[in-house]
């Protein structure tokens, strides 16, 4: 082999090596791009999802303009507030105590005993309406009565807020303004559910409920649109913290617990009263009506639309200990007399509907 063809044998060694080369970075130029093209679209999927998950988290938390909230000039706690938010609770709490009045009518209807009909007013506390209208079956009545008694959150949510949002120097009484609402429910339900079910069907109380319902939906409309919206204290605190923290607090916070047992207490005696009250009144000597019951629950408004004034004049000035110990042993008084007098006289009850009405007032 002559030094020309071994020339050309390399020559075209580093050609063919030059090429291998130039088509292997091609190649791997190809692949880089396809890589960054998959990327780029990865991160375009995810982008749209993100962007979707805001514009879906815009529209469920969209706030009218009046109402956002301005940290510059910040709203203010107003009376038409404090009011719409207990007429709020008032017709939401009522759902609770519309069968009260008439467990008596209830137990003859479904053919049981009155320990077994009382227990639609107990479940109802712990707990739809169309089922509640027609059902037959005591059974289902019972566990629609603990359904919607579950569902009925609205007063346990009214309280904090206005205890939140309420200036120092008003928060006894904006909050003794929102309790005399749902007290009030409790009550005008009794009087509602009585003169219903004396002239019509007693099954009518629950079709009424179920249009007070879209009254109450409303009136959650006027909240949304003129509730100022507040800002968050508590960001990034879930659900499941907020549990545990009311575990902490067990122990952290013994006065608490002494007011969370109080009112515990105070709504076991409030609650017993005006429920074994329907049986006491539909009994010998008494006998009487549903009507008559439930225009019983009359005595109770009166009194409770005391409490603003009572907090107004006591509670915001002094401390809240005297007005609390003034309260017990007023009621204390009331169930005293009308345990021991009850049963002979209408004027048992009388005394023990006008004093238990200080409930509202602690």
């Amino acid at each position: 082999m002559d030094t020309n063809e071994t020339v050309d044998i390399g020559h075209n060694a580093d050609n063919a090596s030059a090429s291998i080369k130039d088509e292997a970075l091609s190649i791997t130029r190809e692949m880089t791009s396809q890589n960054r093209d998959a990327d780029g679209g990865e991160d375009g999927e995810e982008g749209d999802r993100d962007g979707a998950v805001t514009r879906f988290l815009q529209t469920i938390n969209w706030m009218p303009t009046w109402c956002r909230y301005d940290a510059h000039n910040p709203p203010k706690f107003t009376l038409s507030m404090n009011i719409l938010l207990a007429f709020s609770t008032t017709f939401t709490v009522a759902n609770l105590y519309y069968p009260q009045p008439i467990l008596n009518v209830i137990a003859n209807d479904f053919n049981v005993t009155y320990e077994r009909s009382s227990n639609v007013a107990t479940l109802s506390q712990a707990g739809k309406w169309i089922g509640l209208c027609l059902t037959t079956k005591f059974e289902a009545f019972v566990s629609l009565s603990f359904l919607c008694g579950v569902g009925t959150v609205t007063p346990q949510l009214m309280l904090p807020l206005v205890g939140d949002l309420a200036p120092a120097h008003r928060r006894a009484s904006s909050l003794s303004l929102v309790v005399s609402g749902l007290a009030l429910g409790l009550l005008v339900a009794r009087v509602l559910s009585g003169v219903v079910a004396n002239y019509t069907a007693w099954r009518n109380i629950y079709w009424l409920a179920l249009g007070a319902q879209y009254l109450t939906f409303t009136l959650h409309g006027a909240v949304f649109f003129t509730l100022p919206d507040y800002p968050a204290k508590n960001k990034g605190l879930n659900y499941f913290n907020v549990l545990w923290r009311m575990a902490v607090l067990l122990v952290e916070e013994p006065l608490l617990i002494q007011a969370c047992l109080m009112g515990f207490l105070l709504s076991a005696a409030f609650t017993n009263f005006w429920t074994t009250l329907t049986f006491l009144l539909a009994s010998p000597p008494y006998n009487y009506s549903s009507l008559e019951i439930g225009l019983f629950a009359l005595i109770g408004v009166a009194v409770i639309s005391l409490a603003p004034v009572w907090s107004r004049l006591i509670t915001d000035r002094f401390v809240f200990l005297f007005s609390s110990v003034l309260g017990l042993s007023v009621e204390l008084v009331g169930i005293v007399i009308g345990t021991y007098i009850g049963n002979f006289t209408v004027a048992g009850p009388v005394i023990q509907a006008i004093f238990m009405g200080e409930l509202t007032f602690i």
